[in-house]
């Protein structure tokens, strides 16, 4: 009985730029809440990857996570909007839990089991048409159920349900379970444009796999572009790190020692990881003529033209 559905992304203003996302039932409203927790920050003042940076990101970062758990889940069983989410007083009351000198130490509730047998691929043409595309199956063959006459195997997204009753994503008949999968898109607003984007000069299309890497992977690269001023590889390069749960985070080990040293004396839980845990995206930016491109060096892939 499962059919697609159309959707409305959902989106917000970051830097004199329209940030958009898919809405539940994934994660995608985690990088517009964040993107707004930090928004009123000088985190150009404070430094790329300097400690204050990280240590405001990896506080964002548990936030916008913690709210995923509690109210994301198939959109037609929503408790709170997503517009509530993203209002200024939500996003205030929120941004109030940030101490500067010190993490926070309490478990996110309830966690959604998350995995990366991920692609991402953006495309576009001579005639300013622009795709951002994602798709997963979830673990390495997904359900291992593959229909017949088709050749391709089903996911089995089911298992980001939870068994906590009472939330969004309580597993239930009929019911869509929250996913990771968020491609992304950027949008410039012009003389025509409405409040709603619409109008809007389409800028960029971007994504990035990696399971629950990709909300924080998302808000990192698009502040290391629109605040840092890095280009469109640059900000793909740049070290990442990744917030695990409670106090545990993971770090590149491009990512200096005394930078680490300073997280650490704020209570963060640093540990230094592989490559292959912080994700891999690709993007495109429109030009007033034509394109640039860049693809992560954390994964397979390359950016090319024509």
């Amino acid at each position: 009985k499962n059919q697609p559905t159309w959707v409305t992304p959902i989106s917000t203003m970051f830097k004199g730029y329209r940030v958009w996302e898919l809405p539940p039932n994934n994660q995608g409203v985690a990088v517009l809440e964040m993107l707004r927790i930090l928004d009123s920050y000088d985190l150009k003042g404070m430094g790329q990857n300097s400690a204050p940076y990280l240590h405001h990101l990896i506080e964002a970062k548990k936030l916008a996570y913690s709210d995923l758990a509690r109210y994301v889940g198939d959109a037609d069983h929503l408790t709170v909007p997503v517009s509530r989410l993203l209002a200024d007083d939500f996003i205030a009351e929120r941004r109030s839990h940030i101490d500067e000198k010190k993490a926070m130490t309490q478990t996110e509730p309830g966690p959604a089991r998350t995995s990366s047998e991920t692609v991402y691929l953006t495309v576009a043409d001579k005639d300013g048409n622009m795709v951002s595309f994602i798709n997963s199956n979830f673990d390495e063959f997904g359900s291992g159920v593959v229909v017949p006459g088709t050749g391709f195997a089903l996911h089995d997204r089911g298992a980001g349900f939870t068994m906590d009753p009472g939330l969004p994503n309580t597993v239930a008949p009929g019911k869509r379970p929250f996913h990771t999968l968020i491609p992304g898109f950027v949008t410039k607003p012009g003389a025509n444009s409405a409040a709603d984007g619409t109008g809007d000069e389409p800028y960029m299309s971007f994504g990035l796999m990696g399971g629950a890497m990709q909300a924080q992977g998302h808000a990192q690269f698009l502040i290391n572009l629109l605040v840092f001023g890095q280009n469109i590889q640059q900000a793909q390069d740049a070290a990442r790190f990744r917030h695990m749960s409670g106090t545990r985070v993971i770090v590149e080990s491009a990512m200096p020692d005394d930078v680490i040293a300073q997280l650490r004396a704020l209570g963060h839980d640093v540990n230094i990881a592989n490559p292959s845990q912080f994700g891999g995206s690709q993007a495109i930016i429109k030009l007033a003529h034509g394109y640039v491109a860049g693809s992560d060096p954390r994964k397979d892939g390359h950016a090319a033209g024509y």
